[in-house]
């Protein structure tokens, strides 16, 4: 007759912010350090798993919060807005074991769909690849972490309207702040129509139209 063992569980989960790791030890002695862009990315939620896109641009995301969900997960919630991920005792014993198997797969994942972990697009000959910088101004500098960026999007990005759909899809939970009917748009200091091509070298400032952002879709 075989013995029935219990799943590990936790004895100890800790965050460390400043280095963006979490820390969880479990019954058995093994101990993990996962970093918070690793279980981002391995998040399992609905909306993630059906994604078209990779999930990329979590190198500096972090975890604001850790739930409890009864005595056998944790809800985490992480600093760019996501907070729909459950993460079971066993997924997270998972990500540990299987910690340097897991990233590699997804670094894998990266590269044959034609993206870095920052959500550009790789390939091609680096000296006429596109490249686009990106300016966010008001609350849209706070919740993206950053006042600018250069992007090179996929060659299917031909004009504003295409900048913005691509942007909402790789920027996942913030996408919804980029809508169309919560900014504007300038290409090189002029306003632009959502048919306004692009070329590489283009200043394109997305500008919010009201002060407060807009509240997240549920």
């Amino acid at each position: 007759m075989s013995e029935n063992k219990e799943h590990p569980v936790p004895t100890e989960i800790s965050l460390h912010r400043k280095s963006r790791l979490l820390k969880i030890a479990f019954s058995d002695g093994q101990s993990f350090l996962l970093p918070c862009e690793y279980l981002r990315v391995h998040s399992r939620a609905a909306e993630e798993v059906t994604r078209d896109a990779p999930v990329t641009g979590k190198e500096d995301v972090n975890i604001d919060s850790i739930e409890p969900q009864g005595s056998y997960a944790l809800r985490i919630v992480f600093d760019d807005g996501h907070d729909t991920s459950i993460y079971s005792w066993e997924t997270l014993y998972e990500l540990g074991v299987n910690q340097e198997r897991n990233w590699n797969a997804y670094l894998e994942g990266l590269a044959a769909a034609g993206y870095t972990r920052s959500g550009q697009k790789t390939g091609g000959d680096a000296a006429e690849e596109r490249v686009i910088t990106v300016l966010y101004f008001n609350y849209l500098a706070n919740m993206m972490r950053r006042e600018s960026e250069d992007v090179s999007p996929p060659d299917s990005v031909q004009d504003v309207q295409g900048l913005l759909q691509w942007l909402q899809r790789i920027k996942a939970e913030r996408g919804y702040l980029l809508d169309p009917e919560h900014v504007r748009i300038t290409v090189n200091k002029q306003f632009a129509e959502p048919f306004t091509r692009l070329t590489s070298g283009d200043e394109v400032a997305i500008v919010p139209n009201s002060p407060n952002p807009p509240a997240p879709p549920r």
